[in-house]
């Protein structure tokens, strides 16, 4: 990557953090997209029929066509496995980064060649909207609650799901330093409050995970969330700490490059001897790895998540529907002690 990229994120990650906008993870991307395209020529981008919705677009790309082969964005039709095969092809010819968008939940149509990306180790970027219940009054048929799982059981592949624009500017920045394999953004329809409100030059989502709030009392309990429901983690730290009860926030971007870090590192940030919850608008499969140790200890730990399948409704009443609540986080950690 050339080094002014790295500036300019650097420079956009402080902006961020002092700024604290709360917008949606997709907006967030498209405003990151908007540095990176700008200082990096070689990238290629597209969404498979959902341009608006996936923000994928940023000015002065132009659109790829027979007459402007100079263009640098592919309106790829409602052709989900199309885009991702084309990409596919891109990555192996060399020389331009491809990234494509869609929903995460029709990332069922573009498996197969999903899967090839990861097989292949070639520096594809999916950026995967409407990542959860939160995407709304579209229904249980648009709410992805099982593909998170699915794309993080496939070797090779990286999966961001970030909680605010610096953690998604972080994400970008490791996926575009990835040579060896895709990555996948993972990104809400919603918007998040910002929970990186101070400057850190160090690229923490590159850790995999990392604490976000220690636990003013005695550390009795850890909370591990990622992406739109880091804030949810943060709401019930602050619950249980006017209760006296310590709880230290643990954001987990991305589960394949935390567990990539060296043991050291993942007991620092997961120690033993408090209790555990992890917060996920998802099936809980995978979970335990994180929750019950890696060895499969006895641990105390639980999950709030989703039991099955969403329902259609506005973002906060789907929460509050199916229990993934700061309070029902709160009532978890004071269930285990």
């Amino acid at each position: 990557m050339p080094t002014k990229l790295a500036r300019a994120l650097t420079a956009f990650r402080k902006e961020q953090a002092e700024a604290a906008p709360k917008v949606a993870t997709r907006k967030a991307s498209e405003m990151v997209l908007g540095v990176v395209n700008a200082a990096l020529s070689e990238t290629i981008g597209g969404s498979a029929d959902l341009t608006g919705s996936n923000n994928t677009l940023t000015k002065d790309l132009g659109a790829l066509s027979a007459e402007n082969r100079k263009g640098r964005y592919v309106y790829y039709g409602i052709r989900e496995h199309g885009m991702a095969a084309a990409m596919n092809g891109m990555a192996l010819h060399g020389g331009v980064i491809p990234y494509g968008g869609t929903f995460l939940v029709f990332a069922d149509y573009a498996r197969g060649a999903m899967r090839l990306s990861a097989l292949m180790g070639k520096r594809v970027i999916y950026v995967l909207t409407h990542d959860s219940i939160g995407l709304g009054e579209d229904g249980p048929t648009h709410q992805p609650v099982e593909h998170l799982a699915m794309l993080r059981a496939t070797p090779g592949f990286h999966v961001f799901r970030p909680a605010d624009v610096v953690e998604t500017a972080e994400a970008w920045e490791a996926a575009l330093t990835r040579s060896d394999g895709p990555s996948v953004l993972a990104l809400s329809r919603q918007n998040l409050p910002a929970v990186r409100t101070e400057h850190n030059r160090k690229n923490l989502s590159a850790m995999g995970a990392y604490v976000l709030a220690e636990a003013e009392h005695r550390r009795a309990a850890i909370l591990l969330a990622t992406g739109s429901e880091v804030h949810i983690a943060l709401e019930a730290r602050a619950l249980l700490e006017r209760k006296g009860i310590g709880a230290r926030v643990v954001s987990m971007p991305c589960w394949e490059r935390f567990a990539a870090q060296d043991e050291a590192y993942r007991r620092r940030v997961l120690p033993a001897g408090a209790v555990r919850v992890g917060v996920e608008a998802a099936v809980r499969f995978g979970w335990d790895r994180w929750l019950c140790g890696e060895r499969g200890a006895d641990r105390k730990a639980d999950f709030v998540g989703m039991p099955g399948f969403g329902a259609s409704g506005p973002a906060g009443e789907v929460y509050a529907h199916f229990g993934i609540t700061p309070e029902a986080v709160a009532a978890k950690v004071e269930a285990l002690l």
